[in-house]
């Protein structure tokens, strides 16, 4: 597995893990120290019947990550069960955009098709076992037979079955002798149980369509909740990491698992999804937005594909630092989308020299400049050279210098553009750029004062003519300008949000994104008609093409710089329709968050459907939604030291409001505030938390001191949320904060290390990423007992720094 980008250090100073602890990394370390797996494996299992998107980040991440970290494999699996809608362009797209973002899957890339035969071979065996039927009822007496969650199932006619009839009946449907919809091969589980998803779930069915890669050898295909567990146990996964929603679906997992004996066997684990704002992420949607030509292609920049994202000139870093905010946990939550493009805009404040391009273009005439003059302008402002590690700043290619050597030259010459919203014959009040009479700074080249002006029939000025001024001049703004003989034209196409609203599909809505978990694919074989209701909620305008000019010193910068156009946004060319002689600019992202204000105007969509219980999505950012009076206990939490986005979620929530109502109002409050949020929001919904807010003060302050390592304070945690007790007294009375003396700390890491010799090497020669398996690796070995300060200090130490 090749090296991933160096972890920002953390407080102690050392590297920061790759993937921030969570109760899943919680879980791995604790299997690695009872030696349940000899490496930690992990899959990402995308549906290659679209291309990638920003719903796929979080997932991909976590899975790669968390391999990495503790020195285990990373496997991304084409999850190609549904032939009529996977396509190799889907597949050949995803690969390539993975890669593009960093994910190093070396040579594991498998797809569920490669285990067709073996699928079927399973399936026989579970027949032979008396654990699966082939039932021959209509989809519609199916669902009706099952029941509801008031009603157990009634068993089908032909659940009685006999195995040599099963077996007959499937290897008949495998030679393709039935219609699609004849038969289907059902699971013989239990029909009156609570979960609904073990109430004999389909296993195999009938689709008669040619299959990318295996033609038509295959009419039958394994249905997701079959094919997906056992992929995973044949491919040596250990822990497979879904979405929280299909947390009822473990249960079949399991079932697979004890009825077909894998050891070892690996097992499901659920986290709560990520949605993004003013996004959709379910590809059938996606693909009608493409196949109705409300876009251009998958790759339209408005799209939230990888494709659309690279072609509007997102980097994989930005997209990373993204990913690299978003905790894990086991609630929902809707990721403000104001995180990802300040992620974008942090990427690119340090990337993008500093051009000037004028969009819609104004002529004036400098009727005191003879001739051209031939200005030195600079790349960087300030700011970028001042926080800049090592003193200089980058060419557009790349290139990196002197401050005083990142220079270009610009034309300036008698005739000049300037953005028309930059002269205003009639100013409002405030108005501090180009007036008739008036004065206004251009860009590195002096003051102008303008003396006249023109204008068409319909009252639009179309000339101004200005006097260029002396130094002892004075003027209120600054604007940008480009010479108008010189200038490159330039077509430039400003994009927009693809939607209005933050939720077009319903906040609490599901959809059939693939990115953590089982696909839309087994949705998709029920033929169930997409709901367009999102399509209302378009955002009209959202591609505004205009044409103007930009400075002749981009003509000599490699194609793939990123520009900032001073005050206009972030802008590259166009990789697809941009060529030397027909230049097309796109803008990747605003200077500013231009939506914060009309976010609050923004029509509100309403929840299709009730969210399970413990699945209520939570907001990530600044809600839009709120109430007055919600706001108001905002502003008083945050006041008392609780996160914005943690004092959000409590402000709209009765139930978790109540209880923090009763924490100490000390330095403790945010801890026991993201506590609240993050650990103990199922429970207190449900009414099954017994611990008073007010005995968690103690914990937070025992952790904040030091007194205990996070993973103690989550344990300790939990049994007092179940029992009732204070965490504290659960700590003491158990010993869960004994710690380790010097001396045992450090031999754990000369064990560790002298354990995993080739790895230190690797570290040494800069795999710097494995100081994550090193400290998960000591804290097994040490029962989570050693302090992550002095860990930290002791593994620089022996590692040499």
């Amino acid at each position: 597995m090749t090296d991933v980008p160096s972890p920002t250090p953390d407080a102690t100073g050392g590297p920061a893990p790759l993937v921030a602890p969570n109760f899943i990394t919680e879980v791995i370390e604790k299997d690695l120290a009872a030696g349940k797996y000899p490496e930690i494996v992990t899959r990402f299992p995308p549906d290659p019947s679209g291309y990638a998107h920003l719903g796929h980040i979080f997932a991909s991440f976590l899975d790669y990550r968390t391999a990495v970290q503790y020195g285990g494999k990373f496997n991304l699996r084409m999850d190609d069960t549904n032939p009529e809608l996977v396509r190799q362009e889907y597949v050949d797209s995803m690969v390539d955009d993975l890669k593009w973002m960093g994910l190093d899957w070396e040579d594991r890339l498998y797809y569920a098709s490669d285990y067709f035969g073996r699928y079927y071979e399973y399936a026989e065996q579970l027949v032979r076992q008396g654990d699966a039927y082939v039932d021959s009822v209509s989809a519609q007496e199916m669902s009706r037979l099952r029941g509801n969650a008031h009603t157990p199932g009634t068993p089908s006619p032909y659940r009685n079955r006999s195995v040599e009839e099963n077996l007959d009946l499937l290897r008949r449907m495998k030679a393709g002798e039935f219609e699609s919809g004849a038969h289907v091969l059902r699971a013989k589980i239990d029909l009156s149980s609570p979960n609904m998803k073990l109430r004999d779930p389909v296993l195999y069915r009938i689709v008669k369509h040619p299959h990318f890669r295996q033609g038509d050898a295959w009419c039958i295909y394994p249905a997701y909740d079959f094919e997906h567990p056992l992929q995973d146990a044949i491919e040596g996964v250990t822990h497979s990491m879904c979405s929280l929603e299909f947390v009822d679906n473990r249960a079949i997992y399991d079932w697979l698992m004890e009825r077909l004996g894998f050891q070892p066997r690996p097992h499901q684990y659920e986290f709560g999804r990520r949605g993004l704002e003013y996004t959709i992420t379910s590809k059938r949607k996606l693909r009608r937005l493409v196949q109705e030509g409300k876009v251009s292609g998958w790759d339209d920049p408005r799209m939230p594909t990888i494709r659309a994202q690279r072609r509007l000139g997102v980097t994989p870093e930005a997209i990373r630092n993204f990913a690299s905010q978003i905790g894990v946990s086991r609630t929902n939550r809707t990721v403000d989308i104001s995180l990802y493009e300040n992620a974008v805009r942090d990427d690119l404040n340090h990337r993008a020299p500093r051009v000037m391009a004028v969009l819609d273009p104004v002529k004036v005439t400098l009727s005191n400049l003879d001739g051209e003059k031939t200005l030195s302008l600079p790349y960087w402002p300030f700011d970028v050279i001042r926080d800049s590690p090592d003193g200089r700043v980058a060419l557009p290619g790349g290139e990196r210098v002197a401050p005083e050597q990142a220079v270009r030259d610009v034309p300036l010459t008698r005739e000049i553009y300037i953005e028309r919203d930059d002269f205003n014959p009639e100013p409002p009040r405030g108005y501090k750029r180009l007036t008739p009479g008036g004065t206004v700074r251009l860009r590195g080249a002096g003051i102008i004062r303008a003396d006249d002006y023109q204008t068409d029939d319909t009252g639009r000025v179309t000339h101004v003519t200005a006097t260029l001024l002396g130094e002892d001049a004075k003027a209120g703004g600054v604007i940008h300008w480009v010479s108008a003989g010189r200038g490159l034209p330039v077509e430039f196409r400003l994009y927009d949000r693809l939607f209005r609203v933050p939720h077009p599909e319903g906040e609490q809505e599901a959809d059939d994104d693939d990115s953590a978990g089982p696909s839309e694919h087994d949705a998709e074989h029920t033929a169930a008609p997409v709901d367009a209701g999102y399509m209302r909620y378009l955002t009209e305008g959202s591609l505004k093409v205009l044409h103007g000019f930009v400075e002749p010193s981009v003509a000599g910068d490699p194609v793939d710089t990123r520009y900032q156009f001073e005050r206009q946004g972030y802008f590259w060319r166009d990789p697809v329709d941009s060529r030397e002689d027909a230049l097309v600019f796109g803008r990747i992202i605003t200077l500013k968050d231009t939506w914060a204000k009309e976010a609050q105007k923004a029509e509100p969509v309403r929840p299709k459907a009730a969210p399970k219980s413990g699945a209520t999505p939570k907001t990530d950012g600044p809600a839009k939604t709120l109430t007055p009076e919600q706001e108001a206990e905002v502003a008083h939490l945050t006041g008392l030291g609780a996160a914005d986005a943690d004092a959000r979620t409590l402000a709209r929530d009765e139930a978790l409001l109540a209880f923090v109502g009763g924490a100490v109002q000390d330095s403790t409050f945010g801890q026991v505030a993201s506590w609240t949020v993050n650990d103990l929001a199922v429970g207190l919904r449900g009414g099954e938390v017994k611990v008073q807010a007010a005995d968690l003060a103690p914990l937070a302050a025992l952790l904040a001191g030091g007194g205990i390592t996070t993973r103690v304070a989550r344990d300790a945690l939990a049994r007092a949320a179940a029992s009732g007790d204070a965490p504290v007294a659960i700590i003491e009375r158990e010993g869960l904060n004994a710690g380790l003396s010097s001396d045992d700390l450090r031999r754990a890491v000369q064990d560790v290390l002298a354990a995993n010799a080739d790895k230190v090497e690797a570290y040494r020669g800069g795999k710097t990423a494995l100081m994550g398996f090193f400290t998960g690796q000591v804290m097994r070995a040490t029962g989570g007992k050693a302090d992550p300060k002095a860990l930290a200090q002791a593994l620089g130490e022996a590692l040499g720094g």
